[in-house]
């Protein structure tokens, strides 16, 4: 018997995924606002981040805001749609670097999205999924740092433990638009401290990590495996861990099976089986692109290393 293939679709473990998707191929807006004010601050947040995928939306969501210009939600939505579809005009999925040669088609859809956001932000200053599509432009349009800066600082004056912006103003503090490593994982150190047990926060530690990983293993194999397995890395992924994935408050809400999922890869790579199993058997058949997706293809490296590691066979 083949091994089982992850189900991968945020709709498996999340319902309301399902009804916002629904509502939105409908045109139903009553319904879409109903899904949405009805789901606390963060699971909204991330409801809104499924436009960047959706096709077809655009029409639908720029005659809700023609209607009522101030529609925050509406505004979110129509903002992550048209990140998502600069990033659908270009050939490949790989990061895009300032400079010149980045596709006129790309930069015009990412001002597209910017100047819906404005407006937004401007209409409704208190809304934080319009604050963390926000801070996804500035780091595809490479803005300043700076910037970006203050674009987080109006999301943590309006929460300051969402983390969704955090996770996307990580992505701002590492090398890739020209942070650095230190500020990345001092923000993530920090970020996870301020959490309370159980929260989702500490694995901003292993996505900083990760993303470090990736850096030297573009090196070399061996560059990688010697900065993950350094004892001071994996010591602060195991206090991460027990922090979030492992500790009793941990609760399966919106979210909880990225953050399982990141934990996971990460202790595969590192080859700590009885730690990556534990977290596959946690997901049972569930799964998610992210960050697998930076390995080949998300299923089949799920498989792969659920595999090597025994969890969730």
């Amino acid at each position: 018997m083949p091994p089982r293939r992850p189900v991968l679709d945020p709709a498996a473990a999340y319902p309301k995924t399902a009804g916002l998707r629904e509502a939105l191929d409908a045109g139903d807006w009553p319904r879409c606002r109903e899904v949405l004010d009805a789901a606390e601050p963060v699971e909204r947040t991330e409801l809104t981040m499924i436009a960047f995928s959706e096709p077809g939306l655009k029409t639908f969501l720029r005659g809700v805001l023609t209607g009522d210009p101030g529609d925050g939600a509406a505004g979110a939505l129509l903002g992550q749609h048209l990140i998502g579809a600069a990033w659908r005009t270009r050939p490949t999925a790989r990061p895009v670097r300032a400079g010149p040669d980045r596709p006129a088609a790309f930069v015009e859809g990412l001002e597209a999205a910017e100047r819906v956001l404005v407006d937004a932000a401007a209409r409704s200053p208190y809304d934080p999924a319009i604050w963390t599509a926000r801070l996804r432009t500035a780091h595809d349009l490479r803005l300043a740092p700076s910037e970006a800066r203050r674009r987080y600082d109006r999301l943590a004056g309006i929460d300051p433990h969402h983390l969704p912006g955090q996770w996307q103003f990580l992505q701002q503090l590492c090398p890739e638009p020209g942070g650095d490593w230190e500020p990345a994982h001092t923000f993530a150190r920090e970020t996870a401290a301020a959490a309370s047990p159980g929260s989702f926060h500490p694995v901003l530690v292993a996505e900083a990590h990760l993303g470090h990983w990736r850096e030297e293993h573009r090196r070399s194999a061996a560059a990688g495996r010697r900065y993950l397995t350094a004892d001071p890395v994996r010591a602060e992924l195991n206090e991460a861990a027990d922090r979030s994935v492992r500790h009793p408050a941990f609760r399966r809400t919106h979210g909880w099976v990225r953050v399982t999922s990141t934990f996971a890869m990460a202790f595969a790579l590192l080859d700590d089986r009885p730690a990556a199993a534990s977290l596959f058997t946690a997901l049972g058949d569930l799964g998610s692109d992210r960050p697998w997706d930076h390995l080949g293809d998300p299923a089949s490296v799920i498989v792969k290393y659920r595999k090597r590691t025994g969890g969730g066979t």
